[in-house]
């Protein structure tokens, strides 16, 4: 499943559209590399480590979601590795 698609799937991003912006800007790795493509494959047991909402999440996909249905399933498709590490200004975790 593309990268985009999973972010939008299970409620990380509000719209597909932001979901590639944020990948292209290349804050987003997977399994420890840097991703700038939208259309990187995200497979399950893969490791996500993505900025959202001022903190930086790691997740590993769990499932791969055949719809974006709602919150209560879509938290069912990835297990959060670590609590959310706020980030400052500069962009670096504190």
């Amino acid at each position: 499943m593309r990268l985009d698609k999973f972010l939008f799937f299970v409620r990380l991003t509000k719209t597909r559209s932001l979901a590639q912006k944020i990948v292209t800007q290349g804050h987003i790795r997977v399994d420890g590399q840097a991703i700038n493509r939208p259309h990187a494959a995200i497979r399950p047991g893969s490791v996500i480590t993505l900025p959202l909402q001022g903190a930086v999440h790691v997740i590993q996909v769990e499932a791969l979601p055949a719809r974006r249905g709602p919150a209560p399933e879509a938290q069912s498709h990835y297990l959060l590795l670590t609590a959310p590490q706020p980030i400052d200004a500069a962009g670096s975790a504190i």
